[in-house]
């Protein structure tokens, strides 16, 4: 067995946006030192850490120096998959490079879901235009997405016929390409898996999350679904990060479908997760303490639920035209509220600019608290 990394050990993470940001803060209130690497002179996790590399993140020499720290992990699945493998040749990684590649095309992706024995939405992939034939036709209507670098609904169209497909492909710009079947979809969760090996898995209970516009705006906690289908969702996500021997922290979306409330896996994400950022302020330990606890070696701690929640994303809408602040009092002033900011310099439409979760009796108490919270935000900003 390998020995733990112990602090004050220095950690290494690849990306330093909002959830390196949140890792950084978790590594430092565990005693751990932290070196970022991220081209943004302004990185949010930089504010935190104690090094900050602001270099490519294929640049060698940055590499060199990350590869000296005792372990490294990633905040992001776009990051290079080859600096991975680079690194493990000299340092502990998690996840793995491999994995974090799979988890980068949607062609991949699926075809390592449906080995677990999991179900996705029936698909086919389009490489090529003359991928496109009459038997692409039974797949419609459907979403035509790109294999890679997709993200908060970028790089999706919908298509209800063969001419929208071909054009839609066309319109990705001939690019791999993955064509997925609309689903009668009744709602869409998610489960953080935290894996240090077969024998020390945990996983936190189901997120039901609601998106709007393409990105995530509220997640709940617990889902309003059986404990029957809620067990079922926590099995299948574990199931899936075994078959990857997944070390690390994981998101698995599924796809609530039809009457029969089936679960179709959707995708999966090798690092914590947006929909996990409720585990913070509600949980025994949260998803970027597990994130942690498992680069280091150690087994991945309590996921108990301790109090039914609501996590709403606040975006760059909510502030002025001229980027002037919102009115954050009456956020503030709840008390059952928790405000993360995410120390980001500038607000656009659209950005993910922090969080606040609403703890409360039940997740619809907590999911009504939160969108009253945050539509004050959306109506002061004006």
């Amino acid at each position: 067995m390998t020995t733990p990394i112990l602090p004050p050990a220095m950690l290494g993470i690849l990306g330093g946006g909002q959830l390196g940001r949140m890792f950084t803060v978790a590594a430092k209130t565990m005693g751990y030192r932290v070196t970022v690497l991220d081209p943004d002179p302004n990185a949010p996790a930089a504010e935190f850490a104690d090094r900050h590399l602001c270099a490519a993140f294929d640049d060698q020499a940055a590499l060199a120096e990350l590869a000296q720290c005792s372990a490294v992990t990633t905040e992001f699945e776009n990051v290079n998959a080859d600096a991975m493998r680079y690194l493990a040749q000299h340092t502990v990684v998690s996840p793995s490079g491999d994995c974090v590649a799979i988890a980068q095309n949607r062609i991949q992706e699926k075809a390592w879901i449906q080995k677990a024995g999991l179900q996705t939405a029936p698909y086919q992939a389009i490489r090529q235009t003359a991928d496109i034939t009459a038997k692409s036709a039974v797949l419609l209507p459907g979403i035509l997405k790109t294999a890679t670098l997709g993200y908060d609904g970028k790089g999706q169209i919908r298509v209800k016929t063969l001419d929208e497909l071909k054009a839609a492909f066309e319109q990705h710009g001939l690019v791999d390409c993955v064509l997925e079947k609309m689903v009668d979809l009744r709602g869409e969760i998610s489960v953080i898996v935290c894996r240090l090996n077969s024998d020390n898995v945990r996983t936190f209970d189901p997120a039901e999350n609601i998106h709007e516009n393409g990105i995530l705006a509220y997640s709940i906690v617990p889902a309003r679904l059986s404990a029957d289908l809620q067990q079922q969702a926590q099995q299948m996500a574990r199931r899936l990060a075994d078959e990857l021997d997944y070390v690390g922290v994981l998101a698995v979306e599924m796809f609530v479908v039809g009457d029969t409330h089936e679960l179709i896996v959707n995708e999966i994400a090798p690092r914590p997760h947006n929909s996990g950022h409720h585990t913070i302020d509600a949980c025994a330990a949260d998803q970027f303490q597990q994130q942690v606890r498992i680069m280091c070696g150690l087994p991945p701690a309590d996921t108990r639920l301790l109090s039914s929640c609501c996590m709403a994303n606040i975006l760059g809408d909510v502030w002025g035209a001229n980027g002037e602040e919102p009115n954050w009092l009456p956020l503030q002033n709840h008390t059952a509220a928790h405000l993360h900011q995410y120390g980001k310099k500038a607000a656009r439409a659209g950005r993910k600019m922090g969080h606040f979760t609403v703890l409360a009796a039940d997740s619809e108490e907590a999911l009504a608290t939160a969108q009253q919270l945050h539509q004050s935000l959306t109506s002061l900003a004006k």
